[in-house]
């Protein structure tokens, strides 16, 4: 019997991460240490974690692995630096430099490993063409202002860069490389988890420049240039590709199974509604609202509490001031809807632990959210007309924060209804 629904729910999110951490997942997907020089790279919020899972089982390595300020692991060879997340900095921009000169000169008797995870996007920088860090920040700011889904956004990114789209793999021919990745794209696309520096890309500038059109995000000139002047993403087949292998070895799909299977093992009812959803968090939440009433309508007494388990990566559109982020606007737009209905609590959150550009994870809800709310005085249709729902969640004392997970397969959502 399930006797305190948030607690339960935190339970079932706190899994979904521990079985995506790289530490328990990484080290089966390692083959035994090649003889000759071995180079590790990587970014992204997990890169870090990753890399202290192969020295655990290669001992120390020659490399450079950049994470987010914060997500830093002891290592006692690869070098682990910070930068921003999730727009570029300085930082990034000269240790991303360095890894290419690591890079430079590599032979085919070496061999480098890749670690990538959802991140890496912001954290490897480096602008083609004559566009500066500043401009490159920019067109980062808008797009994640703009709503677009993530493969839209990494396709503008990879034309704008010299080590996206394969460009990294590239940079290490003719050495043999492995890429180990923790997918946080919907439909784990790896063309598309970091924007695939280690994968070749088909698209186009002309592509590039139709979703800034699309989406109507202005940028600078100097990033108009670039594009129409072409781009250097490597194409698939390639030959400085024949010698790469791209692997994910963690998916939100098993960290989805996992929690389903904590769930089952407490008498749930699980439905699972996918690991690769997309869309406006607010118009997602406003139809898994109408789906909860429909099966808490349906339950009898003595039913078994039903689970309504979701994954992937969910977008806001910009148009208020306030500090929000795709979760915390989901749970919240979920509260309006359900309306304060009884019997129906919630969970949103990032496994990374940022939701946004916020340090917090995301948030629960419950039947008391409203009520709450109310009684402090706190509007939730102003808040989420703002993108104001991480100061709404504070005030409702509704955030899960849980500080750096050191992994990130994506989004978590579930929905608890009891009769």
């Amino acid at each position: 019997m399930i006797t305190d629904p948030s607690a339960f729910l935190r339970r079932l999110f706190d899994r979904a991460v521990e079985v995506a951490d790289p530490m328990r997942s990484l080290a089966l997907h390692l083959p035994p240490r090649p003889a000759g020089r071995v180079v590790v790279v990587g970014a992204g919020k997990a890169s870090a974690r990753m890399a202290e899972a192969v020295e655990a089982e290669w001992g120390p390595c020659e490399g450079l692995v950049i994470t987010r300020y914060g997500y830093a692991r002891p290592c006692r060879g690869i070098e682990i630096v910070e930068a921003a997340h999730p727009v570029p900095d300085a930082a990034g921009q000269a240790a991303t430099t360095r890894m290419l000169d690591l890079l430079a000169g590599l032979g085919a008797g070496d061999f480098v490993l890749a670690l990538i995870s959802g991140g890496a996007s912001a954290l490897l920088v480096a602008p083609s063409h004559e566009v500066t860090l500043a401009e490159k920040q920019v067109v980062n700011a808008g797009l994640l202002a703009s709503g677009a889904p993530i493969d839209r956004m990494n396709t503008v990114r990879k034309h704008l860069s010299r080590v996206k789209g394969g460009q990294l793999a590239a940079a290490a021919y003719p050495a043999q490389m492995l890429a180990l990745m923790i997918s946080d794209v919907p439909g784990d696309d790896p063309a598309f988890i970091g924007s695939g520096p280690t994968v070749g890309d088909a698209s186009t500038p002309a592509e590039a420049r139709a979703i800034l059109d699309r989406w109507q995000i202005a940028v600078p000139a100097a990033v108009q240039a670039a594009l129409e002047a072409g781009s250097g993403v490597v194409p698939p087949g390639d030959p400085r590709l024949g010698r790469v292998v791209n692997r994910i070895y963690a998916a939100p799909a098993q960290s989805l199974a996992a929690a389903a299977e904590l769930a089952r093992a407490a008498g749930c009812e699980v439905r699972h509604l996918g690991d690769a959803l997309e869309g406006e968090a607010r118009e997602v939440a406003a139809a898994q609202a109408t789906e909860a009433a429909a099966v808490k309508a349906a339950l009898r007494p003595g039913d078994a509490p039903v689970l309504l388990l979701s994954g992937g990566e969910l977008t806001v559109t910009r148009r208020g001031d306030g500090i929000g982020g795709p979760n915390a606007e989901f749970a919240l737009a979920l509260a309006i809807a359900l309306e304060g209905a009884t019997g129906i609590h919630a969970i949103a959150c990032d496994t990374d632990g940022v939701d946004g550009a916020a340090e917090v994870a995301g948030a629960l809800i419950g039947p008391q959210t409203l009520e709450r709310a109310r009684a402090l005085a706190l509007d939730p249709a102003s808040a989420l007309a703002r993108n104001d729902a991480h100061s709404f969640f504070a005030g409702v004392a509704g955030q899960v924060v849980t500080g750096p997970t050191l992994t990130n397969v994506n989004d978590f959502r579930a929905i608890l209804i009891t009769g």
